[in-house]
């Protein structure tokens, strides 16, 4: 019978202890490295899902922009579809007059007869339409290294970058932040938290065209043989276009505006023009449609910095119609610049890359103005309150002078700060509701 010694058994008991011990810590190192890699695979995971969400929603403002530009040229099809005789009867008449002056110029013995309809019209088809020329922009770029020395061109200095706008650099030193804004503004919103209200901002109407309408329209033969004769006759015509577009470099956007406008003007001229130019794998869709977005997209934010700058309050409108109209007002101006700095970096390639201006859309351009433009909203809005609240002809006091501080703290983060008038405008604001809080 085998005795085991009482100290062996303790040893193996260590031992196996240092093995479940050496195992336990190579399983700990391999889990951490896991860990590690699936957080390293999850952070880039990450990033490219917020890439995709930008992506994403830059190609549905570019979809949004050029469904409204289709929408146009479906309308105007639908119109020259719907009085084709009508124009036909005009040009024939226009035909007719011309011809009958150039025939009442020649002799007796060398007259002729007048041509019939039909002989006018198969002259009038025989001639492709001949392009106007392209607006000249204020600035030429200067041509690539690569263009140059296919010319043999001399290369040019690259032009110092252009000084910011004089409007903006007084504006933005103008402006400073208000502590005391944000500061009255959680005052009322701790004391009154139950009052706080948000709005529903209004929804955009959406023009819709009946899918009958489009199927009738393309469904008619003469559309497809109007479609075939602009592809086979107008060759020379697209083909100018198609190298305008791609030679195309500007240096001011408002040259982009006229240009889209007059390639619009231009493509009008064929009875549809995305059924045409597709028969032309050649035409530059990408730049044509960068240049598009861009023109439209200034042309927009114009128009809505042209409305709040020149905006007017009636002390004639009710108090929550005028208050309701610049609230509104303000909530189109955010929602633009919100929708323009989400997809900005991604439009500032793409125009960059086809020698579009890009620089109207940083915070010293156009972006910047129409945020110092809210300013003027605020100061009226903010008098109009004040004018109230001094009046004592409303009721519910409390719930105005809250309406008015949050006005003013919502404007103060859009704009970076406030004005010297505005400044003044809060404070009077300010006044009124400390008096009204001490009672």
């Amino acid at each position: 019978m085998r005795f085991q010694s009482p100290v062996i058994a303790p040893m193996k008991a260590e031992q196996e202890r240092k093995m479940r011990k050496e195992e336990d810590e190579s399983l700990i190192i391999y889990l951490k490295k896991e860990v590690e890699a699936a957080l390293l695979r999850t952070d880039s995971l990450e990033k490219e899902n917020q890439d995709l969400r930008q992506e994403v929603v830059r190609l549905k403002a570019q979809i949004c922009s050029l469904k409204a530009h289709d929408n146009e040229r479906k309308s105007m099809l639908w119109k020259k579809l719907q009085n084709p005789f009508d124009s036909s009867k005009t040009e024939v008449f226009l035909q007719k007059q011309s011809d009958f002056v150039k025939v009442s110029e020649r002799s007796v013995e060398h007259s002729s007869p007048r041509p019939s309809i039909q002989e006018l019209a198969a002259i009038k088809e025989k001639h492709a339409k001949v392009p106007n020329p392209p607006p000249r922009p204020t600035y030429v770029a200067p041509p690539s290294l690569k263009e140059a020395n296919d010319n043999k061109l001399p290369l040019t200095s690259a032009p110092p970058p252009p000084p910011p706008p004089p409007n903006m650099c007084a504006g933005s030193k103008a402006v400073r932040r208000v502590p005391e804004v944000v500061e009255f503004y959680r005052l009322l919103t701790r004391r009154d938290a139950h009052m706080e209200n948000r709005t529903n901002s209004a929804a955009i109407p959406v023009v819709a065209f009946t899918p009958n309408m489009i199927g009738e329209i393309e469904n008619r033969s003469s559309y497809l043989s109007a479609i075939k004769s602009d592809v086979e006759k107008q060759k020379e015509f697209i083909n100018f276009l198609i190298k305008e577009v791609e030679s195309s470099a500007f240096k001011d956007i408002s040259d982009v505006k006229a240009f889209v406008k007059w390639l619009d003007d231009e493509l009008s001229s064929l009875v549809d023009e995305r059924a045409v130019l597709k028969h032309f794998p050649q035409w530059p869709e990408r730049k044509a449609d960068a240049l598009r977005e861009a023109a439209f997209n200034y042309r927009d934010l114009m128009n809505l910095e042209s409305e709040v700058s020149s905006f007017q309050d009636n002390p004639k409108d009710l108090l929550t119609l005028a208050l309701g109209r610049m609230q509104a007002l303000q909530d189109r101006l955010e929602r633009s610049i919100d929708n323009m700095e989400r997809t900005r970096e991604s439009m500032i390639k793409r125009y960059r890359d086809f020698q579009i201006p890009w620089e109207w859309l940083l915070n010293t351009g156009l972006i910047g103005e129409m945020k110092l433009s809210s300013l003027r909203l605020a100061k009226v809005y903010l008098k109009r309150i004040t004018k109230e609240l001094q009046l004592n002809e409303c009721s519910g006091e409390d719930n105005l002078l809250l309406q008015g501080a949050r006005f003013a703290y919502r404007v103060h983060q859009f704009a970076g700060g406030f004005d010297a008038e505005t400044i003044r405008a809060f404070q009077e604001l300010k006044k009124i509701g400390m008096g009204s809080l001490k009672q």
